[in-house]
């Protein structure tokens, strides 16, 4: 009886080891994943919200621009304490809205420079 629940003893712990050891060898790929998603998903959002943080942050006086919501705009009023931008909207009318900072998506005067720039190279 002793005998028994020694040899059963053993082939727990035996099977234990073995699972330690299946495991460990699951480490190094799992490492690598970490590191692909980090560099591929997580650094490059991080670029890309520090990017626009900047856009934001840049807006100037006659700066034409593009909301979230799909508005086209010239900013008539940006100080860079605010957390607000004056944008008209219509020539004509000369009709304003008041935004956030947040809400501006891209700066068109901006990337007519760049693509004036990229074609001239």
């Amino acid at each position: 009886m002793i005998l028994q629940r020694l040899a059963l003893l053993e082939a727990v712990v035996l099977a234990q080891g073995d699972q330690a050891f299946d495991l460990m060898s699951l480490l190094p790929p799992l490492m690598i994943i970490g590191v692909l998603v980090y560099v591929m998903i997580l650094r490059p959002e991080g670029r890309r919200r520090a990017d626009q943080e900047r856009l934001q942050k840049e807006l100037k006086k006659n700066d034409e621009i593009i909301t979230v919501g799909g508005v086209y705009g010239t900013v008539v009023n940006a100080q860079q304490d605010a957390d607000y931008i004056t944008i008209k909207v219509d020539e004509n009318s000369n009709t304003k809205l008041r935004i956030t900072r947040s809400s501006v998506q891209t700066v068109l005067n901006k990337e007519k420079k760049n693509g004036d720039k990229k074609q001239t190279k």
